[in-house]
Parts: structure tokens; sequence; C-alpha cells
């Protein structure tokens, strides 16, 4: 027993969009947690219950709405198609938005825990040495709270690995273009092949436990809150 092509075009594609995912999520991630952690504004309660949604939301909920707003008739659907690229739903790229939704708060809360470690003493001392905010934040800021965001990575990268709800309300079921581990393993258990189920299940179970292993051995884990 082992993995058909089917199972290894599933996993190549899924490597493929959480590596890209977790990317996309840092870059994004980074300055929205460094803008919690420093801002007074007094909206910050309701923009970071926001981005907190996926933590609670079923996924199909949020793939529902994400469905509606990037379909024909949606705001993003629109622009996109005005931008002549198409719409998004049932593609691979319409996965990597999707994702970076679903995803978000695995990266932004251990980020915005890891730079608000940091503290203010630090940035007080490289600003009386003349250092401007850019170099602040990438000399000292960065290096400090570098552990975060490992686990931010870490965390975005296996969570984008188990996605169901979400990839299978945007992306469909289409081999090569959206078809995910998730959705292969659940595509054998449609068709009763519970052995090859079972060996694409046992081979996620066991790299998840290995990440979280690695992740929870750590002195000081940043998790979220």
């Amino acid at each position: 027993m082992g993995f058909s092509a089917a199972d290894l075009e599933a996993i190549w594609l899924t490597l493929r969009l959480a590596a890209i995912v977790t990317l996309l999520l840092l870059l994004i991630g980074t300055p929205i947690a460094w803008w919690l952690c420093r801002t007074r504004c007094r909206w910050k309660g309701v923009i970071s219950a926001v981005i907190a949604l996926p933590l609670v939301l079923p996924p199909t909920v949020l793939g529902f709405y994400l469905l509606l707003a990037m379909g024909p008739n949606g705001p993003v659907g629109q622009l996109t198609q005005a931008l002549g690229l198409g719409t998004l739903p049932f593609t691979f790229w319409g996965l990597v938005v999707a994702s970076v939704f679903y995803s978000l708060p695995f990266v932004v809360q251990p980020i915005q825990n890891a730079l608000e470690a940091v503290g203010e003493r630090p940035l007080e001392v490289a600003a009386t040495l003349g250092a401007s905010p850019r170099d602040t934040f990438f000399n000292v800021v960065l290096p400090l709270a570098r552990p975060g965001f490992v686990t931010a990575a870490i965390l975005g990268f296996t969570h984008t690995l188990g996605e169901f709800g979400v990839v299978l309300m945007i992306g469909g079921n289409i081999p090569g273009a959206t078809r995910v581990i998730s959705v292969q393993i659940y595509d054998h258990v449609e068709a009763m092949d519970y052995a090859q189920a079972h060996w694409l299940a046992a081979t996620m179970v066991l790299f998840s436990f290995a990440v979280l292993a690695l992740l929870y051995s750590r002195k000081r884990p940043l998790v979220l809150k």
C-alpha cells in the first residue's frame, strides 16, 4: 500500500498552498500585529475580534461568504473580472485567498504576543542611540520577537494543511487545481476505500504531531491566547 498518483498530486498541491499562504500571512500579519500591539485606537477591540472570527466561525460559514464576495456578482468578483482575471472561486488562487482569511488569527496572535513581550525598554534604548523607527523594528524588535514568528509560521502552515470546509466551499474538488489532501481523504471515504484514506490520514496525523511536538518542545512556546 502506498500513495496513488492522485494522492501525490493532492499532497504537492497542499504543500504548495500552505507555503504560499504562510508567506503571505507573515507579510500581512506582521504589520497588523505591530499595529495592534502599539495602537491606542478605540476600535482595537473590534478589529481584533474581526481578525479572530475564523477561530469560532464554522469554516463553511466563512467559505460561504467568501464564495459570495469572490463570485461573479460579489464585489471582489466584479473587481477581478474588470481586471481581466476572471473569478477566483474554483481556482488555486481562490484557495490562497480563502486560506489567508481562515488562517490569519493563527499567525497574527502569536506575532502580537511576541511583539508585546518585547516591551518598551528596548525601543527606548534604541531611540536614545539615534536609531530610526525602521532600524529599531528590523534590528531590535524582530530579533527579540523571532520565537513568535517561528510559532506563527508553523501554526499558519499546519493549519492550512488541515483545512477542509473552506477549501471545499471555495475550491470544490478539481484534480490538480483545488483537490487538497483533506478533500482527497474525503473522496477515498466516499468511495469506501478506507485503506487508502487511512494511509493519507495517518500520514497527516504523524506529520502534524511531529510539528506540534517540535513547537511545544520549545522553552517558551508562544501560542494563541
